[in-house]
C-alpha cells in the first residue's frame, strides 16, 4: 500500500515539527506549509500526493478559512482544522467553508493522530469507489445513479421524486459542504428564494422518511443548526 502524505498547514513552527514528528512515527509522509498561500503553492505541483490536509484557522497572508475555500474548489481530500477558538460557531464555519474535522487548540497529538486515521479510513472507503463508477455517488451504503435516477440503500430500491432527487444529488456531490435552505431552493427550483419558504424542509423531511432508518437521527443528511443541510 503506497505511503500516505498529510499536509501540515501552521503558522507555528513548533506546532508543524511536533505533528511531523507523530505523522513520521506513525509512518506517514509529510509536507509542510506555514500560511495559506504556500499550501495553495504546494498543492498545485502536488495535489496527486496529498491525502489529507491539516489547517490551521489563524494564519498571516492567507487564513485557513480562505485557504479551505480555494481548496474545495477543486480538491476533496479530508481537510482537519485547527484553531484556539472553541465557541461552536467558530466550528460550524470551519466545517461549512467543507472541513471534515475540527480541532481546538491545545490539542493531544495522540487524538490529533487518531482523528487523521478515522479521516483517511472514512475517505478511502467512501470516496474511491465512487471515483471508478462515474455515473454513482455512493454513501455508506446509499448509492445515488445520477445517469439512472435509481436511489438505493442497502441494496434497497427508494423511490424519490425528482425534486427530492435533485436535492439528495446535489448534497451528495458536494459532501461535507453546507448548503443553506436558500442555496437549496435556487439550485434546484431555479428562482428566488423566499424568506417564509419552507418547501426545502418538507422536501428533506420526505427525503429523510424514504432513506433513513431513524428520521430523526439522520445518518445521512444532517441538519447543521442555523446554516442549513449538508451529507458527511
Amino acid at each position: 500500500m503506497p505511503q500516505e502524505t498529510v499536509l501540515i498547514v501552521d503558522d507555528e513552527k513548533e506546532i508543524v515539527e511536533l505533528l511531523t514528528i507523530y505523522l513520521t512515527n506513525d509512518g506517514y509522509r509529510v509536507f509542510k506549509a506555514y500560511n495559506g498561500l504556500e499550501a495553495l503553492q504546494l498543492l498545485q505541483a502536488k495535489a496527486a500526493e496529498v491525502d489529507l490536509i491539516i489547517l490551521d484557522i489563524m494564519m498571516p497572508r492567507m487564513d485557513g478559512i480562505q485557504a479551505c475555500l480555494k481548496i474545495r474548489e477543486k480538491m476533496n481530500m479530508p481537510i482537519i482544522m485547527l484553531s484556539a477558538k472553541t465557541q461552536d460557531m467558530d466550528k460550524i464555519n470551519g466545517l461549512s467553508m467543507g472541513a471534515d474535522d475540527y480541532v481546538t487548540k491545545p490539542f493531544n497529538p495522540l487524538e490529533l493522530l487518531a482523528r487523521v486515521k478515522s479521516q483517511l479510513r472514512r475517505y478511502n472507503r467512501l470516496n474511491t469507489p465512487a471515483q471508478h463508477k462515474e455515473d454513482e455517488i455512493e454513501v455508506d451504503d446509499l448509492t445515488i445513479n445520477i445517469a439512472t435516477r435509481e436511489v438505493k440503500v442497502d441494496g434497497r430500491e427508494v423511490k424519490l421524486t425528482p425534486r427530492e432527487f435533485s436535492i439528495l444529488e446535489l448534497l451528495a456531490r458536494n459532501r461535507g459542504i453546507v448548503f443553506s435552505i436558500e442555496k437549496i431552493y435556487e439550485t434546484v427550483w431555479k428562482e428566488a428564494f423566499f424568506e417564509s419558504e419552507n418547501t426545502v424542509m418538507v422536501h428533506i423531511r420526505k427525503i429523510r422518511e424514504k432513506i433513513e432508518e431513524q428520521p430523526r437521527k439522520p445518518r445521512f443528511i444532517k441538519t447543521v443548526w442555523g446554516v442549513g443541510y449538508r451529507i458527511e
